[in-house]
């Protein structure tokens, strides 16, 4: 059996420019390839290795996976239940809860406004199904809903 291989030419022909083709001998080498208990000790290596790389992975995706289910409800745009989202209603003095006696001058739109200076329609619905009337008299504790 032979094979080709190709080499520049010596000497330069007019009609071709490019590389010629010769017929060379087989060799009777092949490249070793390493087999015995050595190597089978090194593909046992890799194996455990690939499953700790596997396990670790899963360990880390758990761990960040434990953070964000951890991680405090405003910092993903949670709301409260008057629908003031929770970082603003942290600020304010009511929050869900928490009850309110009525003052003199105050009115549910009022009571609102307080719950969620942002969007008090809200608020006012939620005080409204809580109260079950849209009226507040003066003296009365609301549960803030």
């Amino acid at each position: 059996m032979a094979a080709l291989e190709m080499f520049p030419r010596e000497y330069h022909v007019l009609e071709s420019s490019g590389p010629g083709l010769h017929i060379v001998a087989i060799r009777d080498e092949f490249p070793q390839y390493h087999r015995g208990p050595f190597v089978a000790k090194r593909r046992a290596a890799r194996a455990r290795m690939k499953v700790r790389r596997r396990r670790s992975l899963l360990a880390a995706v758990v761990v960040v996976c434990l953070v964000l289910l951890a991680w405090p409800g405003h910092a993903f745009g949670g709301t409260n239940g008057v629908g003031l989202s929770t970082d603003l209603a942290t600020g304010s003095t009511l929050s869900s809860g928490m009850v309110y006696v009525v003052q003199v001058g105050d009115s549910v739109s009022s009571i609102a406004r307080m719950l969620n200076p942002v969007d008090p329609s809200l608020a006012s619905q939620a005080l409204i199904h809580e109260l079950r009337s849209n009226v507040v008299v003066v003296g009365e504790h609301v549960v803030v809903p």
